[in-house]
């Protein structure tokens, strides 16, 4: 079944406006559209799957945030990738709660990669994810029960010093609503950490329909900085950091350039400069990404 929002998840207006079609180049094949809310400016993927449909959306093999097991370049390249940001978020997480260590939640924990890193530097962690296959992964390899998502209700109040959203956000179906129970689960003064797509970021405009990181109907939200910050905003959050995600430049463009026709498709060196063009952009245009990550705080 597929549902039709008739207000903007963002500001609640109901003026919305074709952006784009594009295709779903992983599984279905099929064509989504993205619109465009014409007071704030927020795109987001409409009409969409609706929750309990979405499923059969993320069933691929090559799925590598769902099985650590997926093969092929692109994933390996992810996966050495990954080697080496564990280490970056467990760092940075310490240091944004003071420099030591605290309760983690990780919504949308995957296969449990980084859950592991941080439980082995002495975070006490809780991870939430709702697809089967990586939360049974993410459970023997964090050494710990994994629950589904819809777990957060329960969870204490005011219980974590950090929760993180790696690439989860434009994922969920229920938007504010999880904000609301995120926040609520979160110790006043704590911090919130959201990594998403910017749909403002140079290789974003260059590839357009064929940009990876659109990835439809999967990312039902494709998030610019204004964009993020009026959301955030709308749940009395302030953005206290806005961070690069630099390598995303050169992952994106890499699957992007798959997208593309054969007689337009470029090899590795199409790619380098891409991902080195966008993210020179960026520093001189305000951060604008591929992908960012803002750090957002609870009031005391």
């Amino acid at each position: 079944m597929t549902e039709l929002l008739e207000r903007c998840p963002v500001c609640g207006k109901t003026d919305l406006r074709e952006k784009l079609q594009v295709q779903d180049r992983s599984v279905s094949q099929e064509t989504f559209t993205i619109v465009q809310c014409q007071a704030c400016e927020f795109q987001f993927t409409n009409p969409r799957p609706d929750a309990a449909s979405i499923g059969r959306y993320y069933e691929s093999a090559a799925y590598v945030s769902h099985n650590s097991g997926a093969q092929g370049l692109i994933n390996q390249v992810y996966k050495v990738a990954r080697f080496f940001t564990v280490r970056r978020k467990v760092s940075l997480i310490t240091k944004l709660n003071g420099g030591k260590q605290g309760r983690l939640l990780d919504y949308g924990c995957g296969t449990g990669h980084f859950l592991a890193g941080a439980k082995k530097a002495g975070w006490q962690v809780t991870g939430l994810e709702p697809n089967d296959l990586a939360r049974a992964d993410a459970t023997t390899r964090v050494g710990q029960p994994i629950e589904e998502p819809s777990a957060l209700g329960t969870l204490a109040p005011g219980s974590f010093d950090i929760i993180t959203l790696w690439h989860v956000l434009e994922h969920v179906h229920t938007l504010n609503e999880t904000l609301d129970q995120l926040i609520r689960a979160l110790k006043p003064g704590g911090k919130l950490l959201i990594a998403v797509p910017n749909v403002e970021s140079l290789d974003a405009q260059h590839y357009r329909q064929d940009w990876a990181a659109y990835d439809v109907p999967r990312h039902l939200y494709h998030f610019s900085p204004a964009s993020m910050r009026q959301l955030l905003s709308r749940h009395g959050l302030a953005v206290r950091q806005k961070l690069p995600l630099a390598l995303d430049a050169y992952y994106v463009s890499m699957l992007s350039e798959k997208h593309r026709s054969p007689e337009r498709a470029g090899g590795p060196l199409t790619v380098l400069r891409a991902g080195y063009s966008s993210n020179r952009y960026a520093a001189q245009h305000d951060g604008q990404y591929s992908s960012v990550l803002y750090v957002a705080e609870r009031g005391a």
